[in-house]
């Protein structure tokens, strides 16, 4: 079984036998959540790639630990990159589709406010729902075993991902009525993959001609109708099933 994954900002003069105090609350979680003690292994990363492979020393009254660590590897970006434009969905799904793309192994996520998104972030709440997102995104990395982090960008208007779609290598958009599947579609071997999921009303007539005017792709992931929040990482886990990333012999 991996070892569990604790996340540590400073990770850049880290090297094998120093030993680091991992504290507040990523130590309380070691500790006190998972009752982890001396002698067992733990993985701690920045989320940009680094990862320190070690050993808890002890266990501190305040609940946090001593690590001594035994490697460090650097975690080049995996390539092609996946960035997957998510619609805004309602409620609490937003978080799901976060979550499932990220323990997928997807490297973007867009906040994207759809025509027909029921749900918009506006003000104050754009910053409170992309937080929510950045807190799903880290919370399913480190379940995931993940050392670098998807980014979880700004809420974008069609415009912007339009924009997207036009810079990217392969650029794709789920829609139920395309009548190409989605693993017939020849990906780059580098580069930037651009996978958009509508909202749970469909994408807009004009926001799809748009989309198909800058270079985007119309693809069908199956002969069932998926939710917003389960639609990417079901054709994510197509692309990267289909590149070398989800090869057998590659673990991190």
């Amino acid at each position: 079984m991996t070892a569990p994954v604790f996340v540590l900002d400073d990770l850049g003069s880290v090297g094998p036998g120093s030993i680091v105090l991992l504290g507040g609350s990523e130590g309380r979680h070691a500790v006190a959540s998972l009752r982890l003690g001396t002698g067992e292994a733990v993985d701690l990363v920045d989320g940009q790639g680094r990862r320190a492979a070690g050993v808890i020393e002890s266990v501190e009254p305040d609940r946090s630990a001593k690590v001594r660590i035994a490697g460090v590897t650097d975690e080049p970006p995996a390539t092609p990159r996946i960035t997957v434009v998510q619609a805004l969905p309602k409620g609490e799904r937003g978080e799901l589709a976060v979550e499932l793309l990220t323990e997928i192994g997807v490297d973007v996520i867009v906040p994207w406010s759809a025509r027909n998104c029921v749900t918009q972030w506006k003000g104050d709440r754009a910053q409170r729902g992309r937080r929510k997102w950045v807190d799903a995104a880290q919370a399913a990395a480190k379940q995931s075993r993940r050392a670098r982090f998807p980014d979880v960008a700004e809420v974008c208007a069609t415009a912007e991902v339009v924009a997207l779609v036009r810079s990217a290598d392969v650029a794709l958009l789920l829609h139920e009525e395309a009548t190409d599947p989605i693993g017939s579609v020849m990906l780059p071997t580098a580069g930037e993959v651009v996978l958009i999921v509508g909202p749970e009303g469909g994408v807009a007539p004009d926001e799809v001609a748009e989309l198909e005017a800058a270079g985007a792709r119309l693809v069908l992931v199956g002969p069932t109708v998926l939710r917003t929040s389960s639609a990417g990482m079901a054709a994510a886990a197509v692309l990267l099933a289909r590149t070398s990333r989800w090869d057998a012999r590659m673990r991190p």
